[in-house]
């Protein structure tokens, strides 16, 4: 019997996970009372990453990262949460994609989205989520702040987010973003 997780991973197009997605998010909350978080972030978040790696050509896989990075977050709470909720979300939701029927690598990628539950060691598919979901989000507008433009996110990320930790992929990641900002649309 197939699994949600088997369904997923299955689907090659970023769309169509998204779609799934979507639909899961409503019927988890109508059917169960369980909430994921997905919503406009994610999927910000999930564009950045697919041109990223189309860009940098680095080696991982671009479905399993993709879709990490739409359901890595899928425990996050939507406004001010704790400092505890905080440091939890990303393992509390590995451990519920392991209910959803994803292989223990792939919880994990999810859980190293942030380094709070100290896993190691670090899968390289948790450092692109790691530099895309940082950036992204330093990228959107929050109550507390106007979102940064992308140098400032650069430097942010580098200087104080990242500071005193390897991420294999920061230097083709600033390339990436500068590349990017020279584009003329």
């Amino acid at each position: 019997m197939e699994t949600l997780a088997d369904y997923l991973l299955n689907e090659q197009d970023l769309i169509g996970k998204m779609d799934i997605l979507n639909r899961l998010q409503r019927l988890l909350k109508e059917r169960k009372g369980i909430t994921i978080f997905f919503n406009n972030t994610i999927i910000f978040k999930a564009e950045i990453a697919k041109m990223f790696l189309r860009y940098s050509e680095i080696e991982v896989d671009e479905n399993l990262v993709l879709t990490a990075m739409l359901l890595c977050n899928c425990k996050k709470i939507d406004g001010p949460q704790s400092l505890d909720s905080l440091h939890n979300y990303a393992k509390n939701g590995a451990e519920f994609l392991a209910t959803l029927g994803f292989d223990e690598k792939f919880c994990r990628i999810c859980e190293q989205v942030n380094r709070y539950s100290g896993s190691q060691p670090r899968e390289p598919e948790s450092d692109v989520l790691e530099l895309v979901d940082n950036f992204g989000g330093m990228l959107l507008d929050r109550p507390e702040r106007a979102g940064y433009a992308p140098k400032k996110a650069l430097v942010q990320l580098e200087e104080e987010n990242l500071k005193g930790k390897e991420n294999r992929f920061l230097e083709k990641f600033k390339e990436f973003v500068n590349a990017m900002e020279e584009v003329e649309v």
